[in-house]
């Protein structure tokens, strides 16, 4: 599963807003190259965080997945404690029951360092992970797309 099966994958959804930030578009330097998605409808950046990204490089508090490698990329996936509990059997909050490699290749694990927040990713999915990738995308766009629609009606 690919960066632009990624997206095309999450478009169809409908409501979507991709932002891929680039040279010249006002947004920062280390963004540019990764990919952020938010239901938004309206078009309008909300003021909630994305529910998935893309990011293809290391950031400076985050190397351990080593995205440095030619290609790689990690697939990050907010989809809810209750989701992350049952995908990879602890709380958020704990620490992992036994060690994570964080630069593996097609395995879920907790994000290096939005885990404790409930963020999952995946380096590079691929045959193993393609399936729950495209479940777990389902799930935090239904959650972003509720957060929406009860601020809309919230006033």
């Amino acid at each position: 599963m690919g960066i632009a099966e990624i997206i095309e994958f999450l478009e169809q959804q409908g409501g979507l807003l991709t932002l891929q930030p680039q040279p010249g578009d006002g947004s920062p330097e280390i963004a540019w190259g990764d990919t952020f998605f938010y239901y938004a409808p309206d078009g309008v950046v909300p003021r909630s965080q994305p529910f998935a990204t893309i990011v293809t490089k290391d950031y400076p508090d985050d190397r351990r997945s080593r995205l440095d490698r030619p290609g790689a990329f990690r697939l990050n996936i907010f989809a809810g404690s209750d989701e992350f509990r049952t995908r990879l059997g602890h709380d958020p909050k704990e620490e992992p029951p036994h060690a994570i490699d964080p630069s593996g290749t097609d395995v879920l694990f907790p994000h290096p360092v939005y885990g404790p927040l409930g963020w999952m990713a995946i380096v590079e999915p691929g045959p193993r992970t393609d399936q729950l990738a495209r479940e777990l995308l389902r799930t935090a766009y239904g959650l972003a797309r509720r957060r929406y629609d009860r601020r809309a009606t919230s006033g």
